[in-house]
């Protein structure tokens, strides 16, 4: 017991590191709350949550392969406590979706990552906080850089047939997210 205790204080030290404006614990309990809210979409729930603990877990703004690593460490914990290796590759995967590099998700994979965009569909003033702790933890990208950067990703949801996988997260937050992501692309361009 002791050493999952050890193991989960490491987890939250890791979420609770030095740079980190929004991929903190309080996104991570957002995530929690998101799939409490909606648990009865998951095939495999604990498989969903473990996934959620993981994806930002590794979060370095100059790196591009935070997914994969914090997929590897997952792997790496579940493989050292005995985990069948179909669920080590479930999580593996999951944990990977959130890298956004699909639309074409399905399954927990697309629970999982409506689940890390709902932050989109949330009111504007929570929205508007989200974009300029983004903004923070990228400090040291250049502004015209960053605007350019930000605007692709922005562009590349609102870009998709449904931002979210889900009917329950569509009815939820589509239209909202739109107008956030409408209005945060606007903002970009007087930068």
């Amino acid at each position: 017991m002791r050493e999952g205790g050890q193991e989960h204080a490491r987890l939250l030290r890791a979420w609770s590191g030095s740079g980190r404006r929004y991929h903190t614990v309080q996104h991570l309990a957002a995530c929690l709350l998101e799939l409490d809210r909606t648990r009865e979409l998951a095939r495999k729930p604990a498989e969903v949550e473990l996934a959620l603990w993981f994806h930002d877990a590794i979060y370095r703004t100059y790196r591009n392969d935070n997914e994969y690593r914090s997929a590897e460490w997952a792997a790496r914990l579940l493989a050292k406590h005995g985990a069948a290796e179909e669920v080590i590759s479930n999580v593996r995967n999951l944990v990977l979706a959130t890298a956004h590099a699909s639309s074409e998700l399905n399954g927990d994979a697309g629970l999982v990552v409506d689940i890390d965009l709902s932050i989109l569909g949330q009111p504007p003033a929570v929205f508007d906080e989200f974009e300029r702790n983004v903004r923070r933890e990228y400090w040291w990208v250049p502004a015209r850089r960053f605007a350019r950067a930000r605007s692709s990703i922005l562009e590349s949801f609102l870009q998709r047939p449904a931002i979210y996988h889900f009917p329950p997260f569509r009815e939820r937050y589509e239209a909202t997210a739109r107008m956030n992501l409408e209005r945060a692309l606007r903002a970009l361009e007087s930068v």
